[in-house]
């Protein structure tokens, strides 16, 4: 039996009463009662869906409980019409065609079991449990939110939590081995990865509806801002471990993308935009269009939008950089998006999401010498598409699920003559990804208790990822990885006291999960995961979780060609050194590398107060142990000689017969120096091969705050979010832990963003300042300043009576409104390295945009 959003002409009635109004407790949220289920849908903060299990009885109940103003919109009339659509519909126990009601076109199916109509299943992050709640903190981001704060992809989005580390797979993170962490902060693809706690791209999962999207290029993150914001119902994401849930990346958190289902119309925008300090030229062209039917309902979403480069002469903090040097790359991006869900029968339910993208990027920097940079035009295709089967038998469903997905990332890289622009074609590589799994799922109740309906869920499947490395010059492969696991899993949702217990208001509720995967190279891993939600009253709740995850290691880390790369001493840590010193380093893959593993718990305390309706406020502490974790131990070259963190990997004036036998191993031999190899002239060897080498200790606490109230006849909302971190590692071998938050290269240690909302009629205006902690230069132990932005965003969207131009959305938007520039920090190379930590701050400074849509 599933959780449905109540329809009346084929659309979702959206019953528009204020949270604290609507239900006799916010406490109830997410809680079993014996006949009937509740849930807040937290991307309408001030607003409840109302959901049923069985027909007319979970709304009969809701107004048992309370009496509330209610809005119904019914799509087929375009009116209000709440007499004579929504309280028949709460009232019968039939089906809506028996009852005479077929002329309204209200969508239910005839079920002898007098079951709900079949129609949105609402989706939980955090758990299996149909209209369950997760025991970790869950951040949400709907769409009326996104266009608030005038975010156009969700890059932005997912850059704007304080949760999250703009570090890793992101398109202001720069390249050149200049942003420390190695590959992992390397901005390869110009996409948007999720780095929750800054663990890395890889170790945070994303989902599009449920489910797992491919892999992209070798550092194997997903491209979140590949998914049109256009057709994005919410985001929720969970910052704590969920591989009991999930499996395999789930460590850092996971976050879940759910796309719109209710979209009725065509929806034309543009939007121009650009830094006023020059460059970033953004001009970006989309289209969405949507139906429903009484059984169904298809989405379709087309953006198109190029960015233009910045420069480092259009920044006099980077003028000294040899020209061209991107500080932001230029790209085009190209996206499809298909949704579609269709009821057959009386008992399935069908639905589709697929996505394909492109994304073509250009990018230019220098590498130890001014008379040569280095040309990247990189050329990203993914493709995704998840289809899903959904079967009702009794209290109970039935999913058969599966995905598939394929990322070709082409990677062309040119050496071009400073004097005379003249390009000599250097690489030209594929980096592919595929991916492809089927799952068979069940959920349903198994017990009636006191406090309410125990429910359980459990499913098995498999999966498997493909990696293959080719050189298109020489049309030869130069690695091929593939990985196959197969997994199992079970939940079970425990509710103790309720309101029927005799409790009063306290309500009590335990979960529990694991999940068991085998991998054809390291064998088995199982993951468990224990959960309480407590509310002693209706003003708080008290949430715990203990879990374990992991993370399997990726294709390219097992199986990655080892080579051997040439450099200069001078600009790697050693500026005394000869000019014709060399140091060679020695990195690559290897295959005997095991899962990393990571203990993690949370607890969190709600605090939504009767008294006070609109304010809801959530306070957490989490801590993640993390072993085993695979590295390149190197993490920023350029420190590598002067840094005593990386001296256990160095090995200084090596022997002829050392270098010998590292180039014996390796599969490729690069020199980019210009200067001819000579052992005599090696001062270094760094061995930076990938080895499960560091253990990582994170906890830190966050702080959520959000109050909505009216002031005349205008709503407004100040909400605010922030996150301490506090972060170590220590690499195999060296006796003492290094810290790793508030140091370069690293998430700062404090991080928030706090605004308000102002809207009256169609105007909305909303301000926001967001805070980045300075970071600590290793070299020096010299800490940067914090970086403050404030960011604005005016929109007016008309109504339905204004005419030809009714349906039009007019926004103006402005990021780091004052133009601030990054802290800065002093460079072993500032005539190659920019003097900013890009993988913390933004070298756009003030951006400003306007951006208008239609709606038919």
């Amino acid at each position: 039996m599933e959780w449905r959003h109540v329809s009346a002409q084929s659309c979702f009635i959206k019953c528009s009463v204020r949270a604290e109004e609507a239900f006799e407790s916010r406490a109830l949220e997410g809680r079993g009662r014996p006949n009937a289920r509740w849930r807040i849908d937290s991307s309408f903060p001030q607003s409840a869906h109302v959901l049923e299990r069985r027909k007319g009885e979970a709304i009969s109940r809701l107004f048992r409980l309370v009496t509330a103003r209610v809005e119904a919109t019914a799509c087929a009339l375009k009116s209000k019409v709440f007499i004579l659509t929504l309280v028949p519909l709460l009232l019968t126990h039939s089906v809506a065609a028996q009852e005479g009601q077929a002329d309204t076109g209200t969508a239910q199916r005839d079920s002898p079991e007098g079951q709900a109509a079949q129609l949105d299943v609402v989706t939980v992050t955090g758990t299996r449990i149909k209209g369950g709640a997760s025991p970790s903190p869950v951040v949400v981001i709907g769409s009326e939110r996104i266009r608030e704060e005038g975010f156009t992809d969700l890059g932005q989005v997912i850059r704007s939590i304080p949760q999250n580390f703009s570090g890793g797979q992101n398109p202001g993170v720069l390249m050149g081995n200049v942003a420390g962490g190695g590959l992992a902060n390397q901005n390869v693809t110009g996409g948007s990865g999720l780095n929750l706690r800054g663990l890395g791209p890889d170790a945070s999962l994303t989902l599009l509806n449920g489910r797992r999207m491919s892999y992209g290029g070798f550092v194997q993150a997903v491209d979140i801002s590949a998914i049109p914001v256009e057709a994005v119902e919410r985001i929720e994401i969970m910052a704590d471990g969920a591989s009991a849930i999930y499996g395999s990346d789930a460590v850092g958190g996971v976050g879940n993308v759910i796309l719109k289902r209710d979209m009725d119309g065509v929806t034309v925008g543009g939007r121009y935009g650009a830094a006023t300090s020059g460059g970033l030229a953004t001009r970006e062209y989309t289209a969405s269009a949507g139906t429903v039917w009484p059984t169904g309902g298809v989405l379709a979403t087309f953006k198109d939008a190029s960015v233009d480069p910045i420069h480092a002469r259009q920044r006099g903090y980077t003028a000294q950089l040899p020209d061209p040097y991107s500080l932001f790359p230029a790209s085009e991006l190209r996206s499809v998006l298909l949704s579609t869900y269709q009821t057959l029968g009386d008992r399935f339910d069908l639905q589709i999401d697929a996505v394909r993208t492109r994304r073509d990027q250009r990018y230019e920097y220098y590498y130890g010498t001014r008379a040569i940079y280095n040309l990247l035009s990189p050329q990203t295709t993914t493709t995704f598409v998840a289809p899903s089967l959904e079967y009702q038998f009794g209290s109970w469903g039935l999913t058969l699920g599966g995905a598939w997905g394929k990322d070709e990332y082409l990677n062309r890289h040119d050496e071009v003559s400073a004097a005379s622009g003249a390009a000599t074609p250097y690489l030209y590589e594929c980096f592919c990804n595929a991916s492809r799994s089927a799952e068979l799922g069940a959920e349903g109740p198994v017990m009636d208790l006191a406090a309410g309906e125990a429910r359980l869920a459990l499913g098995a499947g498999h999966r498997t990822n493909e990696f293959s490395w080719t050189n298109l010059y020489a049309g030869s492969e130069v690695m091929r990885g593939e990985e196959a696991s197969r997994f199992a899993y079970a939940e079970l949702s425990v509710p103790l006291l309720g309101t029927e217990t005799g409790r009063g208001q306290q309500r009590l509720e335990l979960t529990g999960a694991v999940r068991r995967e085998n991998y054809d190279s390291f064998g088995g891993v199982s993951t468990p995961k224990l959960g309480l939600t407590y509310s002693p009253s209706k003003d708080l709740t008290f949430k715990a979780s203990w879990g374990r995850s992991f993370k399997a290691p990726t294709l390219f880390q097992q199986y990655r060609p080892q080579i051997v790369q040439m450099g200069l001493a001078q600009i790697y840590g050693s500026p005394a050194a000869a000019p014709d010193a060399l140091m060679m380093i020695f990195a690559g893959g290897n295959p005997d590398l095991s899962p990393e593993r990571a203990r993690t718990w949370s607890t969190s305390l709600v605090v939504h107060p009767d008294t006070l309706p609109g304010f809801e406020a959530e306070l957490s502490w989490f801590e993640i142990d993390y072993a085993e974790r695979v590295v390149e131990p190197i993490g920023n070259f350029y420190e590598a000689l002067s840094s005593p963190i990386y001296a256990e990997f160095v090995t200084r004036s090596p022997s002829a017969d050392q270098q010998a036998a590292a180039i014996s191993d390796a599969s490729y031999f690069f020199n980019f120096t210009g200067v001819t190899y000579d052992p005599s002239n090696v001062v270094a060897l760094l061995d930076s091969r990938y080895v499960n080498a560091m253990k990582q200790r994170i906890r830190g606490a966050d702080l959520s705050a959000s109050y909505k109230f009216d002031v005349g006849s205008s709503e407004l909302t100040v909400r605010g979010a922030a996150s301490w971190l506090n972060s170590q590692q220590r690499t195999r071998g060296t006796p003492q832990s290094r810290d790793l938050a508030g140091m370069l290269h690293n998430p700062a240690k404090l991080n928030a963003r706090a605004g308000a909302v102002w809207v009256h009629g169609g105007l909305t205006a909303s301000t926001f300042v967001t805070f980045i902690d300075g970071v600590t230069n290793p070299s020096d132990g010299i800490k940067g300043s914090s970086f403050t932005t404030l960011d604005a965003t005016l929109s007016y969207r008309t109504g339905e009576r204004a005419g030809v131009l009714s349906g039009l959305d007019l926004q103006l938007a402005a990021t780091n409104l004052l133009d601030w520039e990054p802290p800065r920090y002093a460079t072993i190379s500032p005539e190659y390295v920019p003097p900013y930590d890009s993988t913390n701050y933004s070298a756009i400074g003030r951006f400003v945009g306007v951006s208008v849509s239609r709606h038919w």
